[in-house]
C-alpha cells in the first residue's frame, strides 16, 4: 500500500521579500511567501513552494484548512510527515 499523505500545521506570512522555511513556533511551520493576500496568491505561493522542496506535483498539495487564515493546515499527498518535515528542513515533532 503506497503513502496516503501527510497534513502539517502552517503560519503564513504573505508580503515578505522572498519565499522561505523560516522554522518551526508553536508547533506550526512558520512559512514566508512574497505573494500577497489576494485571491489565493499566497496560497499557491505556499503550496508551490512547499511541492518544490518536498519534490511533489503541485497538485499534490493543498491547503485543506484555513484558507483565508494566517494558520493553515496544509496536505501533501504521497509522502509521510517526516519527510515532509525533513525536506522542509524542520526537525521532526515530540
Amino acid at each position: 500500500m503506497g503513502v496516503a499523505g501527510a497534513e502539517l500545521a502552517v503560519r503564513l506570512q504573505p508580503r515578505a521579500g522572498r519565499d522561505e522555511v523560516l522554522g518551526e513556533r508553536d508547533g506550526r511551520v512558520v512559512i514566508r511567501v512574497a505573494a500577497p493576500p489576494v485571491d489565493g496568491r499566497a496560497n499557491a505561493a505556499l503550496c508551490a513552494l512547499i511541492a518544490e522542496r518536498v519534490g511533489v506535483p503541485k497538485g499534490a498539495v493543498r491547503v485543506v484548512r484555513g484558507e483565508g487564515s494566517r494558520d493553515k493546515v496544509v496536505r501533501v499527498e504521497g509522502v509521510t510527515v517526516a519527510a515532509l518535515r525533513a525536506a522542509l528542513g524542520v526537525a521532526d515533532g515530540p
